[in-house]
């Protein structure tokens, strides 16, 4: 079959549209013969979201979208209608079906739940990673991706230098290296007409003189003598919080922070104007505020409103349309008691929850509960649902603006739920109630490599957020009876157990180490895991989700192995399993390395779990 493209728009997003429309089409009707004629336009819509619709015979027809972006989701969604399945970012685990013209026959018109819908870079990733992941966003509704700090150095260093991975070599990887991969990432973006975020941490170091673009790094210096004035008074002392100038707050009552931390941003926001929004966070560390005697008049709260009014009324004099979204986070959870913003057109709320539970979804039917009082330096992070919803019902009392939640169930929550079901199902139920909470959207911070046993949680988040009435149970089937062929009963059976079992919390650090109850959850998943290992390793001819989770595994028991013996006291002989475990994934990483972030799983391990100081 020979195509035809009409491509009504000048925009490349709308030609590159076209173009993999007929790159999937050419593999799905390899038989067929005619012409498939496809108009592909960008048309006035009467919503600010993505919309799109479809109108297809066997001849062909068009997709039309309210922008550029929209034609190009509009062109995955309807590959998907037509069977395709889009389940990781690697394209050795698309399913591209072969069909007959006559199958081609589509009508229908869409339009996204949510205008934010994207993801924010975490952990240790490849430029390939990152632009495999980039290409795939589209694939399944999102919309926008957000390269953290002004360049992305941490999360490629943290896999070029093979950080915790003794069993491979160090690769040369610099800040440069970093900034020319960064080009690439917002070409590829730009491509796909993906909503660009930027930067987040790092405004504080920089206002203390030194370039955190890219990392939490400690400083190799103290502050320079000349910055130290504006450097939160701490305990007595100005200096680097614990040595590291992102996690360090400021000073805001002297004269010059403000002005310093203002065209900062103004500069960058004019040297960067492809940024559509523009992250202004503080230090990401707590209880580590100013305790000056100016300072203390206030809350850190208002300083931060008077901080964001400043940059707004700079940015208007330059003619800066750039949109800035600024953070409720730890101290920042409280809401301004005096302050306000003067044009909240400018602001997006993005509400940060970083402490709370994944056991469970947001609770909107227990008891509302109250803003703790809070005390400058002595706070407590909420855990609970409840209380993490009274900090943003207090923002949103002196706030109504743009809103979305940035939340972290694949941020490390994940590695506690073994078979990833529970998780994804906690994803959909959040989602579910954004309206609720009036939020406009859901960027997951996450590492970008949580494929290891499947990628279903992301895949469940990317459609639940184009379409909030999408049925998780159904999304779950669809997955598995494309990612398992031969056996999607028997996978999700054996990871339905596994995600039973284990713990998002235990393995997150909260609870006691030592519980008599995880203790025997534990073991029965040693028992579970090697009960289906043979199984498994014979399904891994049938294709690349199989062998992953025949590896996935080995990994999980030797995981509950050390989890058991460490939830039943015995640190010593858990940290001798813990060790396999960590040989295991260190050597299979060359092998699984677009599926799992072996530098992350460590990591949290070793930070939260109980697996310290094991060397």
């Amino acid at each position: 079959m020979k195509f035809r493209l009409d491509i009504q728009c000048i925009e490349k997003t709308v030609s590159f549209a076209g173009e993999e429309l007929c790159r999937y089409l050419e593999q799905m009707l390899p038989q067929e013969e005619g012409v498939f004629s496809v108009s592909l336009k960008v048309q006035d819509w009467n919503t600010p979201m993505d919309a799109y619709r479809v109108v297809m015979d066997e001849n062909g027809g068009q997709i039309v979208g309210r922008n550029p972006r929209s034609v190009l989701l509009g062109v995955y969604d309807y590959l998907r209608y037509l069977g395709c399945r889009f389940l990781t970012f690697q394209k050795e685990t698309e399913v591209v079906p072969v069909i007959s013209k006559t199958q081609l026959k589509a009508e229908y018109e869409k339009t996204a739940s949510f205008y934010h819908r994207g993801v924010c870079i975490e952990g240790g990733n490849s430029v390939e990673n990152i632009l495999d992941f980039i290409d795939w966003l589209p694939k399944v509704g999102y919309n926008s991706f957000f390269l953290q700090f002004k360049v992305p150095y941490a999360f490629l260093s943290r896999y070029y230098h093979h950080e915790k991975n003794p069993y491979a070599q160090p690769e040369p990887f610099t800040m440069e290296d970093a900034k020319a991969c960064s080009k690439r990432f917002e070409e590829a973006m730009e491509l796909r007409s993906l909503m660009l975020h930027k930067v987040g941490h790092g405004w504080t170091g920089e206002v203390l003189g030194v370039d955190t673009i890219g990392s939490w790094d400690q400083a190799g210096e103290g502050i320079d003598p000349k910055k130290k004035h504006m450097a939160a008074l701490c305990n007595g002392e100005r200096g680097y919080f614990m040595g590291i100038p992102t996690n360090t707050n400021l000073c805001f009552s002297q004269s010059d922070t403000m002005d310093t931390f203002v065209s900062r941003v103004v500069a960058y926001a004019q040297e960067n104007p492809t940024v559509d929004y523009l992250h202004i966070w503080l230090a990401d560390e707590f209880n580590n505020v100013c305790e000056c005697e100016d300072c203390c008049k206030t809350t850190v709260s208002d300083q931060y409103v008077q901080l964001l009014n400043a940059i707004d009324q700079s940015l208007a004099e330059h003619k800066l349309s750039t949109r800035v979204v600024f953070l409720l986070y730890q101290e920042l959870l409280w809401p301004p008691i005096r302050e306000r913003l003067h044009n909240p057109d400018r602001f997006v709320l993005m509400f940060a929850p970083i402490s709370r539970t994944f056991e469970a979804s947001y609770d909107l039917s227990g008891e509302e509960k109250e803003i703790p009082e809070y005390h400058r330096n002595q706070i407590e992070l909420p855990t609970s649902i409840q209380e993490n919803l009274a900090f943003l019902r207090g923002w949103q009392e002196v706030f109504q603006g743009d809103s979305f939640v940035y939340d972290y169930p694949l941020g490390r929550a994940h590695y506690g739920d073994f078979g990833y079901l529970h998780i994804a199902r906690i994803i959909s139920q959040d989602i579910k109630k954004l309206g609720q909470l009036k939020l406009d959207g859901y960027i997951s911070c996450q590492e970008l490599r949580v494929a290891m046993p499947n990628m279903l949680p992301n895949y469940v988040m990317g459609y639940t957020l184009w379409d909030v009435n999408a049925d998780v149970e159904d999304l779950i089937a669809e997955y598995y009876q494309a990612a398992y062929p031969g056996g999607a009963e028997l996978a999700q059976t054996y990871l339905e157990q596994l995600s039973k079992l284990s713990s998002c919390d235990y393995v997150n650090g909260k609870g006691p180490r030592v519980n008599e109850e995880m203790a025997g959850r534990m073991a029965q998943i040693v028992s579970w895991c090697q009960e289906h290992e043979a199984v498994l390793e014979g399904h891994q001819a049938d294709g690349t989700s199989w062998k992953v989770l025949a590896y996935h595994n080995g990994y999980i028991l030797r995981l509950a192995k050390a989890l058991q013996l460490l939830a039943q006291g015995q640190q010593e002989e858990s940290f001798a399993a813990y060790r396999e475990m960590r040989e295991y994934v260190c050597k299979g990483e060359p092998s699984y390395q677009p599926y799992f972030d072996v530098y992350r799983i460590l990591e949290v391990t070793q930070k939260y779990t109980g697996f310290q100081n094991i060397d």
